[in-house]
């Protein structure tokens, strides 16, 4: 840390204008008296929040903070740190990352270079410490709450079983946090993030509970709990989400905040009336994976440079297309993000917001407020936006408001669901988009696919036999073509692969384009004038990556036709 940066704690918070010159002379008598932190008595006096002085001291010291409010924690990282040692050192672990092995540990004061030597020293070889700074009053409470219950999903589950739970916890405390339901969800919770899942589905059947994540676009079975269990998991579930727990009839939607590894995770919940009880999907909203840089999209040199121009274009519709859980949010907020300044008003309506961003004014549509899509953008209109982000194009009504803004000097983000970027065309038209109004008005369609990377731990490499080098567009002359193809390990639970990443196609429309649709043209025509502009259908960007190595052809094949290319 450089010393030389390092501001006086009470300069600083003057300088933020949190306290005044006085509560700061009246906090420096104090000290002299007793002693004690500056940052302490200054929140003993009522004068500031911890989580002020926290915030104003990871900046002095160029250090990221903590909050242990509402905190998820990981078992694994709890066992890795004793309770003698975090209350004597002031420490507490927040998570242990396996992937990196990187133990990220809450510290009161992380310059105490003798506290992380002696916790380093305890810890097996080769795990790493990152240091997050934290309220001392706030570590305390953490150690005091979570040590010495039991965190994991099988430990809590055989405390239900025998029993032990009711003596053992609710007649010492009423802290929330000794029921055992309350820790098998928030353990289910915290072991869905670290497993990467986009939705958990908690599915009841006659006799028992099935619990299956989403991992990488596939569904995989994680447990089955005696179908016992559902009442209380479904009470907690709700409870968790605002819903109303005395309704088990109609469906309920809802929404979860936790912290988790430092960092604040979102679940929308969803609970749908079954034969068997109440069906539970929590999607997980993580703004870390959410929000991804423009450049780190995937897309190849000339694509990114043509998604660039296509953004720089004053006013216009640009759609982005795919299945549903094809990244199409992402890639819209990706787009956002990157031209998200001052300078411009972003206005986005949403069913509902997902990830909360700086200086974009986001509404979510209220079909009880009798306000959708259509009633939103002519409101929106009123409110002086430069760009408007629709979340999604249904019918004709929103597609007429949204081409309207277009022609009247905005530029306008949207998704629809169709299979290619050509195929949106002729989908506008369906819904009763004139032509002329489309021509000139559409800058460009973005088509995508999500398909699963390899595990780079374990892919192996081969040469492309006959019918691969077919798929690949490859002569018969390249034998010595290798493509990668996975195997397997314990990084990516045997599955060969971890992480997603995307394909995607870019039309931009020319002039040339404008004249084809204003005439009605078919799709094959679009397609034609489109390929002879350098156009790259998702299937030549699928190949892209498979002979990067980055995916397999088999993966391409599941998300894309790729049988045009065996003709």
């Amino acid at each position: 840390m450089a010393e030389q940066s390092k501001i006086p704690l009470g300069k600083l918070l003057i300088q933020k204008g949190v306290v005044s010159e006085d509560q700061l002379r009246i906090a420096l008598i104090e000290q002299k008296r007793g002693g004690e932190p500056l940052g302490k008595l200054l929140i003993t006096l009522g004068f500031v929040t911890e989580a002020t002085v926290r915030e104003a001291l990871s900046e002095n010291l160029n250090q990221q903070s903590a909050d242990l409010t509402s905190l998820v924690v990981d078992a694994v990282a709890l066992k890795l740190i004793p309770k003698e040692v975090a209350k004597r050192y002031r420490v507490f672990p927040i998570v242990y990352e396996r992937d990196s092995d990187k133990l990220i540990l809450a510290m009161a004061d992380t310059s105490n270079i003798v506290a992380l030597d002696q916790i380093s020293a305890m810890l097996v070889k080769g795990i790493t410490i990152t240091p997050m700074l934290a309220a001392e009053f706030d570590i305390a409470r953490a150690i005091d709450q979570f040590y010495g219950f039991e965190l994991s999903i099988d430990g809590i589950l055989i405390e239900i079983e025998t029993g032990e739970a009711t003596a053992a916890g609710m007649a010492a405390t009423s802290d929330e946090y000794s029921q055992p339901m309350v820790r098998l969800m928030d353990a289910i919770l915290a072991d869905a993030v670290q497993h990467g899942a986009s939705d958990i589905h908690f599915e009841p059947e006659q006799s028992f509970l099935r619990i299956r994540y989403r991992i990488d676009g596939i569904l995989r079975q994680i447990r089955s709990l005696h179908k016992s269990y559902w009442p209380a998991m479904t009470v907690r579930l709700k409870v968790m989400s605002n819903m109303n727990i005395a309704e088990a009839r109609a469906p309920q939607d809802g929404r979860i905040s936790i912290k988790f590894s430092g960092r604040q995770i979102d679940f929308r919940a969803s609970a749908q009336p079954t034969s068997h009880g109440e069906n539970f999907v929590l999607r997980v909203l993580d703004r870390q994976k959410g929000i991804v840089p423009l450049d780190m999209l995937g897309l190849a040199g000339a694509e990114l440079a043509l998604l660039k121009r296509m953004i720089a274009r004053p006013d216009g519709v640009i759609l982005v297309t795919g299945p549903t859980g094809s990244g199409k949010t992402t890639t819209l907020y990706s787009i956002l993000n990157h031209i998200n300044t001052e300078s411009v008003n972003i206005m986005t309506l949403e069913d509902p917001v997902e990830y909360p961003m700086n200086m974009i004014r986001q509404t979510s549509i209220n079909e009880s407020a009798k306000m959708g899509f259509a009633d939103g953008i002519r409101s929106m209109m009123r409110q002086d936006p430069d760009i408007i982000l629709v979340g999604e194009i249904r019918d004709r009504e929103t597609a007429e408001m949204a081409f309207s803004a277009a022609m009247t000097g905005h530029q306008v983000y949207s998704t629809l669901h169709t299979n290619s970027a050509i195929g949106a065309v002729s989908r506008l038209q369906d819904i009763g988009i004139l032509p002329d109004i489309l021509a000139g008005n559409i800058i460009g369609v973005v088509a995508q696919r999500l398909v699963r990377r390899l595990c780079v731990h374990c892919k192996a490499g081969g040469l492309a036999d006959a019918d691969e080098r077919r798929l690949l567009g490859l002569s018969q002359a390249a034998h010595e073509v290798a493509v990668c193809r996975p195997v397997g390990c314990d990084r990516c639970a045997h599955q060969g692969y971890k992480g997603r990443l995307a394909i995607m196609e870019l039309l931009r429309v020319t002039p040339e384009l404008d004249e084809l649709i204003a005439r009605r043209a078919p799709a094959r025509e679009l397609r034609a004038a489109a390929g002879a502009g350098g156009f790259r259908a998702l299937q030549d960007d699928g190949v892209r990556r498979v002979l990067e190595g980055t995916t397999s052809l088999a993966e391409v094949a599941r998300v894309v036709d790729l049988s045009e290319r065996l003709a």
